[in-house]
């Protein structure tokens, strides 16, 4: 690819006409959170851990037909930061650091299970670990950890 075919794949969101601008900027916020999180149901629910499962739906897939890197990356996010708060933190603070080592795929229809346990949640940081794995074979397809920075509250 040359360096215009680059630039312009970038800014129209891989199409070459951008048809969708006027529907793209009228989303409601928080949408990406949404598009993301619809379908997921809570398993189970304790302090320091979330278990969730979820069939993967085809509009999270990547061009290769299995679930995409960034929406793999986003529910490492997502239920680590939730997982975070179950262990008493009074908000989710922001990301410090977020890594997802990416083990094998996840194609449209299979249901995985995200599972969050917190490592660490201390007064200024906390720290969860994510895995995804396939529910039917047990597998690993993705496993995570988040660090986020718990603003500490003021004295005043």
């Amino acid at each position: 690819m040359n360096l215009e075919s680059v630039r312009r794949y970038l800014e129209t969101g891989g199409y070459e006409e951008d048809k969708n601008a006027s529907t793209i900027e009228k989303m409601p916020l928080r949408f990406f959170e949404r598009f993301i999180l619809q379908g997921l149901h809570i398993d189970l629910i304790e302090p320091g851990r979330i278990v969730c499962s979820m069939k993967v739906p085809p509009r999270l897939l990547n061009g290769g037909n299995f679930l995409h890197g960034g929406a793999t990356a986003t529910l490492v996010d997502l239920v680590g930061s939730a997982a975070i708060c179950t262990a008493g933190a009074a908000g989710t603070g922001v990301s410090v650091e977020i890594n997802v080592s990416y083990l094998d795929a996840a194609f449209a229809d299979e249901e995985i299970e995200i599972e969050a346990r917190i490592l660490r949640v201390g007064k200024a940081v906390g720290v969860a670990s994510v895995e995804l794995k396939n529910k039917r074979t047990g597998k690993l397809i993705a496993q995570g950890r988040h660090t986020k920075y718990l603003a500490i509250s003021s004295k005043m």
